[in-house]
């Protein structure tokens, strides 16, 4: 029989591949040749009367521009995108061919916005895509690729006569004071040609088909990359509101105080974007359906927990260890006593406090009681955790979020001599679907409840690599890497996914 380790790396894998920009594009989009062309995107249809554009930009959007010009073919007339800085090397290192342009492709690239920061490369990209769109006509379709990691960054155009540099230093200003990232993105979007549906007013009266990759919990199509082809669901108000919040409306460059009284007072209205179609192709609760199914396959008793878990790393484990030991008495057939009773309380309250989105905790709890002792379970989460940073470590969310899980696990098991979960085979896997997590090469990592006592015998003590933000080290050390997950660049992004496997031994 396969291992848990193995059955959690395919999952994993599985859930990933399905949001990988070449598979997720052929699948939604078709281009039907014979008689008027036609774009096919997830069964809605788009006439091209005359000529086909392509514009994109973020992370991903060097693969899915690829998978779009292979569909396209003759019919895409002209393309911009703009991606990370250094994107096609990596690629191109790591053996990625299908995610990079064919020589001769109709379709250029332009790199920027090193260290994910808006910079004079991004500026000129922006600018590109800006004059094509504002060249187009009635009979024109517009096909935009976005995806949400580093969408943003790499779309800056201020609203004249503000520059770069000035818009930069009033976010960092903002930042520094406090600011949450809501804010910032409103600040944002109000002095920027082409965010909060900018994009989808130039292009006007051109027919525009906007395919997103999203990265954000909830999807929201106005904060993906800073909305540029969403109607934008805030005014200039907001924007003044925000600047008074935190005492800079009189500190604020003339250029910006210019714009922001000559800015129209609403914003545009939804009529005024009948052009315009916003279809999510990718995103995390698509890549979390994937890994149910795979798990079903593998004879699992599969639930999804939520594809919105947020909130600080420590919280997040506690709750994931409450369920593993819930799902243990279940199988120990202890699940109706005082201790599961008590078990639910905890995890309703901490539910509460972590402010999932959208997560009846109730109801999943009583479709958990409901599994029976008899198949093994795998429960999926997704979404994105906050790491409060103390140490002055290597790590990221994910391979702190196992190790912490693993740490929960541990004293679960030495408070109680008879625990339940002594009965059962557990792992947990987290891992970033870019398949970078923090500043290092793996994707996250894996524990299971005997981690912390092994790692004990080796002389590591996983408290203190916690102390310093030190997971990565930890895992380097431990067992040779054995449990760090590794996938090296996947070419997509929709945040976190996590695996919980319980077999009964």
């Amino acid at each position: 029989t396969m291992s848990l380790r193995e059955h959690a790396l395919s999952l994993f894998r599985g859930a990933v591949g399905t949001v990988c920009p070449a598979p997720m594009l052929k699948r939604a989009l078709k281009l039907q040749r014979d008689g008027c062309p036609q774009l096919l995107v997830e069964g809605q249809a788009f006439p091209v009367k005359r000529d086909l554009y392509l514009v994109g930009f973020g992370k991903a959007v060097l693969g899915m521009a690829a998978a779009a010009e292979e569909i396209l073919g003759d019919h895409l007339t002209r393309g911009i995108i703009n991606v990370p800085l250094g994107i096609q090397e990596s690629l191109q290192r790591a053996g990625m061919e299908e995610m990079l342009l064919k020589p001769h492709s109709k379709i250029q690239v332009i790199e920027g916005a090193k260290n994910n920061l808006p910079d004079e490369e991004a500026l000129k990209g922006a600018a590109a895509i800006l004059e094509l769109a504002k060249g187009l006509t009635a009979d024109d379709l517009l096909l935009v690729l976005i995806s949400g990691r580093g969408g943003s960054a790499l779309l800056p155009a201020p609203i004249p006569p503000i520059i770069l540099k000035e818009k930069e230093k009033l976010t960092k200003m903002l930042a520094s004071r406090g600011a949450a990232i809501q804010e910032l993105n409103i600040v944002r979007k109000t002095l920027s040609m082409l965010k909060g549906g900018g994009l989808a007013q130039l292009a006007h009266p051109a027919r525009v088909v906007s395919l997103i990759l999203s990265d954000v919990i909830g999807d929201p199509l106005d904060i993906i990359a800073s909305g540029p082809t969403a109607p934008s669901s805030h005014s200039v108000q907001d924007c003044v509101q925000i600047l008074t919040k935190y005492n800079l409306l009189h500190d604020l460059p003339k250029s910006v105080e210019m714009v922001l009284s000559s800015s129209p007072t609403k914003p545009t209205a939804p009529e005024n974007y009948a052009h315009v179609s916003n279809i999510i192709l990718g995103s995390n609760t698509l890549a979390l359906e994937e890994a149910k199914r795979q798990a079903e396959g593998l004879g699992y008793a599969a639930l999804v927990l939520s594809a919105a878990v947020q909130g600080e790393v420590g919280h997040v484990a506690t709750l994931y260890c409450q369920l593993i030991q819930l799902v243990c008495l279940g199988f120990a057939s202890l699940g109706k006593g005082s201790l599961s009773d008590e078990l639910r309380r905890n995890l309703l309250q901490l539910a509460a406090e972590l402010h999932i989105p959208a997560l009846d905790l109730d109801k999943f709890l009583q479709a958990l009681r409901g599994l029976g002792p008899v198949r093994p379970v795998c429960i999926l989460a997704g979404g994105e955790t906050t790491v409060q940073l103390q140490g002055t470590g290597k790590g990221g969310r994910n391979q702190e979020l196992a190790l912490r899980v693993g740490l929960g696990l541990h004293k679960a098991q030495a408070t109680e001599a008879s625990s339940p979960q002594r009965r059962c085979e557990i792992l947990f896997l987290s891992g970033g679907t870019d398949g970078q997590d923090g500043p290092t090469e793996a994707a996250g990592a894996f524990c299971t409840p005997g981690l912390v006592a092994e790692a004990l015998q080796e002389g590591l003590d996983v408290e203190a690599f916690l102390r310093n933000n030190d997971s990565y080290t930890f895992f380097r050390q431990f067992q040779g890497g054995h449990h760090l997950l590794v996938t090296g660049l996947t070419g997509t992004n929709v945040m976190d996914i996590q695996a919980i496997l319980i077999r009964a031994m």
